[in-house]
């Protein structure tokens, strides 16, 4: 099958970035009402990657990370003042810690759970401790997502979360890219880092599954260093799952990731919709514009 023409996006604070394949964006809503957006050259180096399998997905992901920090910096910096603004470093102090934070969380701590469990004869053999520290992992997750999403702060970012997925259908969809026409999709997509976390989450029960019940060592050093394998395993899964939808057993497959971004989503508003669709439309190039106008005229 051909690929679909891909473009990313994450939300950041009071608005949404988006990512072409040239440029990528990020456009906010001021604290006077406007719009503000800035329009950034794409990194090119992930490309070189493009036809390798699993690389592609570890590269993806590095430079998707590096981006975003810079989009949220920049959001961050658009409702305060030149003496309050974060710095580039700071964020990605920030980010950095909140990567190592997630590993501790929940790569290492739910196997030396699942290990302290086997150590208390609870769990009897190698399928048995894979699968409980799967399924403490995921709960583990699903709780934190539940958690944080009932601070206010965040509940206004999954709903730009949920205007970046309607922008983003609209525009896979070839209909006109307004906020009335986006309204009618739904806030969920195949390709969301919700459903690429919940593919690592389910991806992580079978790399690990090759080391059995190890001591403590070999468990600690395993899940850090698999993490890699894991990322660009998921991936793929990813990738092909967003040029196959229409495949039953795929679609199937993927509703639990789609019925999760229920967490990470949240139905937003035409204002916040105009911004998502402001910053798709400045990473698309002329030509890609009047495609999308062709295909809908026809």
């Amino acid at each position: 099958m051909p690929e679909p023409r891909y473009v990313g996006g994450q939300a950041v604070m009071e608005g949404v970035m988006m990512r072409g394949a040239t440029t990528w964006a990020v456009s906010v809503r001021t604290p006077e009402g406007g719009i503000r957006t800035e329009v950034n050259e794409a990194p090119v180096w992930a490309r070189k990657w493009a036809k390798v399998p699993l690389a592609r997905g570890v590269a993806t992901l590095v430079e998707s990370m590096s981006l975003g920090v810079r989009a949220l910096t920049w959001s961050a910096n658009q409702a305060v003042g030149p003496a309050e603004r974060m710095s580039k470093g700071t964020m990605g102090g920030t980010v950095a810690f909140a990567i190592v934070f997630f590993s501790a969380v929940f790569i290492v701590l739910p196997a030396l759970g699942a290990r302290g469990m086997g150590s208390l004869g609870l769990i009897d053999g190698g399928y048995a401790f894979n699968f409980f520290e799967g399924v403490l992992r995921l709960g583990m997750f699903l709780g934190y997502i539940a958690l944080i999403g009932r601070m206010p702060d965040i509940r206004r970012v999954f709903m730009y979360h949920g205007a970046e997925h309607k922008a983003i259908a609209a525009y896979e969809n070839d209909v006109e890219l307004t906020p009335a026409s986006a309204q009618r999709f739904s806030t969920a997509h195949v390709r969301c880092g919700t459903n690429f976390l919940l593919t690592v989450m389910v991806v992580t029960i079978v790399a690990y599954a090759v080391f059995g019940r190890p001591g403590w060592v070999v468990l600690v050093a395993s899940r850090l260093l698999l993490i890699p394998v894991v990322a660009g395993l998921s991936y793929e899964i990813i990738r092909y799952a967003a040029r196959n939808m229409g495949k039953a057993w795929v679609a199937t497959a993927m509703k639990p990731g789609l019925a999760l971004q229920k967490l990470t989503t949240r139905p937003p508003t035409d204002d916040q919709l105009e911004v998502a669709i402001i910053s798709l439309k400045a990473v698309l190039s002329p030509a890609e514009l009047a495609e999308v106008e062709a295909r809908r005229a026809s």
